[in-house]
């Protein structure tokens, strides 16, 4: 079955553009041109995968992403902002974006990147779980449960993303061990991010807001200074 590709741009040349490449590809392609009309979109046609533009009439891209994922959607993002701004790039991901494009950019470029994105989400959402099936990991108050997608800290249930999730859970089959950036982009993401290993910081970051009791002194994942990162079972007193 063909997959669903949902593009939410304003810029008609835009629009026309990729719809032509992705569909070129093999993708069956929708449009809208607000963000509103976007976000209406996502909840109607169900589609496989966003292009979703940061600039958007009536809600912005940031808009959009948040209350899709404030809504438990968790459907792919790509994010395109016509700023080379490394506040956006950040912000989007942590609203829930799994990746981000700058304009310009080539149509070739656009098409790898969609199904790359799509490649990774099938892994996430199949093989990762199965591999992970029946596990259960307990740490001081922290308690997860990979088969059931749940996080308890002090009996309270948290919300995650499923990236972020996946993360956790990798960091936890490898306590006490430091990982780097690369290995943790080329394990969870199963995607090149060409050395642009921020994406890793800010999930990581996400990560401790949610599970740390003071996210500026982690006591699960630590900071290995030149290094990377690594989880470890927080000490008794």
């Amino acid at each position: 079955m063909m997959k669903k590709i949902l593009v939410v741009d304003d810029e008609s040349s835009i629009v026309t553009l990729l719809q032509y490449n992705l569909e070129l590809a093999g993708f069956n392609v929708e449009t809208a041109s607000d963000g509103l009309e976007g976000y209406n979109a996502v909840l109607e046609r169900k589609p496989d995968l966003i292009v979703l533009d940061l600039m958007l009439p009536k809600m912005d891209g940031m808009e959009v992403c948040k209350a899709l994922r404030l809504q438990k959607i968790n459907t792919p993002i790509i994010m395109l902002t016509a700023k080379d701004d490394e506040f956006d790039k950040v912000l989007g991901l942590e609203l829930g974006a799994d990746d981000y494009m700058t304009k310009p950019f080539s149509p070739r470029e656009v098409t790898a990147r969609v199904k790359a994105v799509l490649r990774r989400s099938k892994v996430s959402n199949e093989e990762t779980m199965q591999k992970v099936k029946d596990k259960a990991f307990e740490f001081g108050s922290l308690r997860v449960y990979p088969e059931r997608f749940e996080v308890f800290l002090h009996d309270e249930t948290l919300e995650f993303t499923p990236k972020e999730f996946e993360l956790l859970v990798y960091l936890m089959e490898n306590k006490n061990r430091v990982m780097t950036r690369d290995q943790l982009l080329s394990a969870v993401w199963n995607y090149d991010f060409a050395g642009d290993t921020r994406i890793v910081d800010v999930h990581i970051s996400h990560l401790r807001d949610k599970i740390e009791d003071n996210s500026r002194k982690p006591i699960f994942i630590k900071t290995i200074r030149g290094l990377g990162y690594k989880f470890e079972e927080p000490k008794m007193v």
